[in-house]
């Protein structure tokens, strides 16, 4: 779960590769093109005044087409690639002002990177494979052991600490450079098209496993892609790359119902809803009555609504009714006399995909809750097949 915490921020950025950057950045200070650089100059403009930020426990998916910038942006954030103008802030910090001594601790301590190439040692076992960065930052042995073990159990090769990458299939390698960036225990994860290299059934094993990490250690992860599938799937919110600029920033769902231009609006033409948005993500409380039941029912407007979705004080879905059958003088005991017997409810998270069956079949807007019981609101037929009707 994400909170609105900014831990990560990037305010102008730009890259220009060459020998004459300082020529390049008057020129674009001046209006001319990045085609129009290159072609005095021969300075290639990489990123392009880029300005976004990152929220404490999201998945942040920066995408785009070859040479969109994406993967020179993320070796930004930490300095495997230096800035050319701007400023990049990780709690408040400025990067872009550390020294060396500095940059590496954050390199080592708050962002650690995981690769498409596995990057493993050959001769070293999984375990010192894993171990492997905390080595390099001078923990004891007995430490970095016990914390790449547990890195391992999380990503499920907790059993193969013996082993050697020779012996493990693609997708096991994959979780052993993940596991060597979470022995870290990083502030940030920065993936830079780190499953694209695996076979698609294993790529979407993979996009589950990080998924789940995300969800139970509350990680910030900033994953690079090309792929929409992938960056649907598994992004809170992504930002579009397109020449070096970020073009847009949102949620799957804010793309797609307002892309900021045609190439955006092009990108994501004929994308399948169903199978990357989440129920929570069309959620909508308009379409339900809440009704208070906190000790006494408190006063509600039904307004349009034929079912009231029955709430305590913590928000938790205690049942529903039908409003043609509730008087405004019923107590919480009669309101839950009548409520619907057996109602089902879907979790926030559950994919479109999954709950179409359930809502089709339901006599009532089916209320979408939270995994910690928060009501979310309901998604009601007519919602869902407006929701499809993007596709």
């Amino acid at each position: 779960m994400t909170d609105s915490t900014n831990i990560l921020s990037i305010r102008n950025v730009y890259k220009v590769f060459g020998d004459q950057p300082d020529t390049a950045m008057q020129m674009l200070r001046n209006g001319e093109s990045k085609d129009q650089i290159f072609d005095k100059t021969g300075q290639t403009v990489g990123v392009f005044d880029a300005s976004f930020s990152v929220k404490k426990g999201e998945i942040f998916v920066i995408m785009g087409l070859s040479g969109s910038g994406k993967s020179t942006m993320v070796r930004l954030l930490n300095r495997l690639i230096e800035p050319t103008a701007g400023t990049i802030e990780l709690n408040g910090k400025d990067i872009t002002a550390l020294g060396d001594a500095d940059l590496l601790d954050v390199r080592r301590k708050e962002m650690s990177m995981v690769f498409q190439s596995f990057a493993l040692m050959p001769h070293m076992s999984v375990m010192e494979n894993a171990a492997f960065g905390l080595e390099i930052s001078g923990i004891e042995r007995h430490e970095r052991e016990r914390r790449a073990l547990e890195a391992l159990e999380q990503v499920g090769l907790g059993e193969h600490g013996s082993s050697f990458p020779h012996q493990l299939s693609g997708g096991m390698q994959q979780r052993v450079g993940l596991a060597r960036a979470l022995a870290n225990d990083p502030t940030i994860l920065l993936m830079d098209e780190a499953f694209s290299a695996l076979d698609p059934l294993i790529r979407y094993e993979m996009q589950g496993e990080l998924i789940r990490l995300q969800k139970e250690q509350e990680r910030t992860i900033i994953f690079i892609s090309h792929d929409l599938d992938e960056a649907i799937r598994i992004g809170d919110r992504i930002a579009i790359m397109e020449g070096g600029r970020v073009i847009q920033v949102g949620t799957p769902k804010e793309i797609m119902s307002n892309p900021a231009d045609e190439y955006v609006e092009t990108f994501f033409k004929g994308v399948d809803v169903s199978k990357f948005l989440k129920a929570g993500d069309i959620a909508c409380k308009e379409s339900g009555c809440s009704i208070r039941i906190n000790g006494a029912v408190q006063p509600f407007n039904p307004a349009n609504s034929q079912f009231g979705y029955l709430l305590d004080g913590q928000d938790k879905l205690q049942g529903i009714v039908p409003l043609n059958e509730v008087d405004a003088s019923d107590n919480v005991d009669a309101l839950l006399s009548r409520q619907v017997k057996q109602h089902q409810s879907i979790y926030s998270d559950d994919m479109i995909k999954d709950v179409i069956k359930k809502v089709a079949n339901a006599s009532y807007p089916v209320p979408v809750i939270a995994r910690n019981g928060r009501f979310c609101g309901v998604i009601s037929k007519d919602l869902l097949l407006q929701t499809m009707s993007h596709s």
